[in-house]
């Protein structure tokens, strides 16, 4: 049974009640704990496609099951508005080229190296991009903030690159291919908030994008050569990683999705990523990666310069 604007009963309050959120303070909070909420699953979805499979094996998991399991999702949401599908377009292309790049970046580098490169370059465009297309501006407090979480970031990098020992024949590749992921990250932050407010309901979008945006790695797997990489994987293992990070990816980008709809574009990217402290920590106490007092002590900027642009707001 369908009720208001095709939603099945019981669904639609959920988005009214969103929307009525939206450019309040309530909303600002909502934003507020949405994006560190997304910070922290976005390190532990990093890390599970880093870990313990091949990278382009580990995404082929997770997105077969997104498909799997959004498939239902988009028969449950009024169907998208006609002008959606060009945007849906470009959203596929640039999340796939965000896909291949981390894939590229984590076969070369350790996940403590390229995750701090991919998640600062992240925000800094992403808060110029939410200037140009939703004229949103940072104070000046907010842009020492930005300043002091980007250079515990690149401080980050930059101790790696001199230090590290880790994969070290293949590091400045890595942190190559880390910085054009970082610019796709960008990219999608500000397209993708574009897309869920250019839709009257935002479960809308959420649903198509998880199940559009999921179809490409299962599908390169199937119909390249790239499924020889499948040769020899344990199944069940494999499966039971993929779902995990499929479940966490629905928390993961949902969340900051639906914070940017709520409150300010900048604020949420530079929020989210404050997902490099936690994905050092993971990278520690999982991955069994160094982590030194130095380090920490970046980390720490990381998270100054995170609580500097809140408050500064």
């Amino acid at each position: 049974m369908l009720g208001k604007a095709g939603f099945p009963v019981g669904c639609a309050p959920v988005s009214d009640w969103l929307i009525t959120l939206e450019g309040t303070e309530a909303g600002h909070q909502a934003a507020l704990m949405l994006a560190l909420l997304a910070a922290f699953l976005h390190a532990v979805f990093g890390a599970l496609q880093k870990g313990r499979h091949d990278p382009w094996v580990s995404r082929v998991a997770i997105d077969g099951w997104l498909v799997v399991l959004t498939f239902p999702m988009i028969f449950l949401v009024p169907w998208p508005e006609p002008h959606m599908w060009p945007l849906f377009a470009g959203m596929v292309v640039i999340h796939f080229g965000y896909k291949y790049l981390q894939a590229m970046a984590y076969m070369r580098g350790a996940y403590t190296v390229v995750y701090p490169v991919v998640r600062g370059t992240g925000p800094l465009f992403a808060v110029i991009g939410a200037w140009l297309i939703f004229g949103e501006t940072f104070t000046a407090v907010q842009w020492m903030g930005l300043g002091v979480l980007l250079a515990g970031i690149f401080g980050l990098a930059v101790y790696n690159l001199i230090f590290l020992q880790t994969a070290r024949e293949t590091l400045v590749p890595a942190l190559g291919y880390a910085l054009a992921t970082g610019l796709f990250v960008a990219f999608y932050t500000t397209y993708d908030a574009y897309g869920i407010r250019a839709t009257a309901n935002p479960f809308t979008f959420l649903a198509w994008f998880f199940f559009l945006a999921s179809l490409d790695f299962p599908l390169m797997m199937l119909v390249t050569p790239m499924r020889q990489r499948l040769a020899g994987v344990p199944l069940k293992p494999l499966l039971t990683r993929g779902l995990a990070g499929a479940l966490i990816a629905y928390g993961s980008f949902g969340s900051v999705m639906l914070a940017t709809r709520l409150d300010k574009v900048g604020e949420a990217a530079v929020l989210r990523e404050t997902s490099t402290v936690f994905a050092a920590v993971i990278g520690w106490l999982v991955l069994r990666e160094t982590v030194g007092p130095r380090r920490i002590a970046l980390m720490t900027l990381i998270a100054a310069g995170a609580v500097i642009v809140e408050l500064g707001g």
